[in-house]
């Protein structure tokens, strides 16, 4: 491209150096040669003035005197009548010549000759400037279209090099202009596409982040039932093993769901009333075999019969998320104790272990904030999850720790047990 741009360029300035050009030369030698022509018949004129005025004051006329009044490189020849020879100034010149003659009142003849070679000279002398004038516009020509190609063809290799990047996988946007209009048009479009494409592949991970950690906690208790199943030989037992099974499946279809719902819009929650308490001692069921393999307790205590306004299978999910961070980093019980506060229903999990760090506690919702060797995803999923139906999550103390799922509730019918 570079190539064509000084191509193109050269061959518009050599076309307007040859059409100028050749006018200026006709021009020129048109010029000097009248102006040739007219210094020749001026001499003549001036020579014939000054002959005659000798000639009427009665001095001599020699060619002495008349050689002072003529140019050295021109050659005169006067003719007065009742001489008997013409008087002859200078060299009398061969070849072509440049001639003008002139004749008096009283007789007088003058004839000036100048060479054409003379002329030739200083055409000559013309056309060289105008050839270095011509060759000094077609080295600027060419700096100006090296500069203009390489202004033109720079960034075009820039936003080539910017498109092969997006093609590659690396989808940050570069934020370069060039000054040209429609350069930086096209650098606006591929900065756009990159943080599109940076959003998307952004979105994709998270998906996939938090598939992989919140699919993790209800297999694990699934894989627990199952566990639970293959060690009893009692049908009743093998039966109602089987039932929770079945229904842990099921919240984990409804959490697939809820996380592709909520890679497509986070606040597109699905909230209706239901019963926390099933909920809660949903929980509990499904934890009670891990909890007992670890030699550890959950108990639940409170208010019940609380209704409570949001997304079931959601609100398990949190739960779940706080029951496994306190088996899994916590010790002691783990307490599950419901409550109410003003218009809201709210489901504390506490355990007796070590709490949150300090350093760690205004952080614990963020992603990839972890006080162990986890992902730390568990909690910013969950609060994600809470949020999408209108609730919060919040840790109300550290130490030891206190997490508390506050949600909208339905109706105040419940008891203290």
């Amino acid at each position: 491209m570079r190539r064509r741009l000084i191509n193109s360029t050269l061959a518009v300035v050599l076309v307007v150096i040859a059409v100028f050009g050749v006018s200026l030369v006709i021009v020129e030698t048109r010029t000097i040669e009248n102006s040739a022509q007219e210094s020749v018949e001026s001499e003549a004129l001036r020579l014939l003035s000054i002959v005659d005025g000798r000639l009427i004051g009665g001095e001599a006329v020699t060619p002495k005197v008349l050689s002072e009044q003529i140019t050295t490189d021109r050659y005169a020849r006067i003719t007065v009548p009742g001489q008997s020879a013409p008087l002859e100034i200078g060299d009398r010149p061969s070849g072509g010549v440049i001639a003008a003659e002139e004749r008096g009142a009283k007789g007088v003849t003058v004839r000036v000759e100048e060479s054409h070679g003379t002329v030739g000279r200083e055409i000559g002398r013309t056309l060289l400037i105008i050839l270095a004038v011509a060759l000094l516009a077609v080295a600027a020509a060419v700096i100006l279209a090296v500069r203009q190609a390489h202004r033109l063809a720079a960034p075009l290799t820039d936003l080539a090099e910017t498109a092969e990047r997006l093609g590659s996988g690396d989808p940050r946007p570069r934020h370069r202009r060039y000054g040209v209009p429609e350069l930086d048009r096209v650098a606006d479009v591929l900065d756009a596409s990159a943080e599109r494409i940076a959003r998307m592949l952004t979105a994709e991970r998270r998906l996939a982040a938090d598939a992989s950690h919140q699919l993790r906690t209800p297999l694990t208790a699934l894989s627990m039932r199952l566990e639970e199943i293959t060690l009893t030989d009692e049908p009743e037992t093998v039966k109602e093993e089987a039932t929770i099974a079945l229904a842990q499946v099921e919240r984990l279809t409804d959490v697939v769901q809820r996380l592709l719902t909520n890679s497509r819009d986070p606040r597109s929650g699905s909230a209706v009333a239901f019963d926390l308490d099933e909920v809660v001692k949903q929980q509990i069921e499904e934890w009670r075999p891990a909890s007992r393999s670890e030699g550890r307790a959950i108990v639940r205590s409170g208010k019940k019969g609380l209704r409570a306004v949001g997304t079931p299978g959601a609100v398990a999910q949190v739960l779940a998320t706080l029951i496994e961070n306190s088996l899994m980093h916590g010790g002691g019980t783990v307490a599950l104790r419901t409550r109410v506060t003003g218009n809201q229903a709210v489901v504390e999990v506490s355990d007796e272990g070590p709490g949150v760090p300090a350093d760690l506690g205004a952080r614990v919702f963020e992603r990839t904030v972890s006080g162990r060797n986890s992902t730390g995803l568990g909690l910013a999923v969950a609060r994600d999850l809470a949020e999408a139906d209108g609730g919060r999550l919040e840790l109300l103390q550290q130490q030891p720790p206190i997490f508390a799922l506050f949600l909208s509730r339905e109706a105040d019918s419940a008891h203290e047990t």
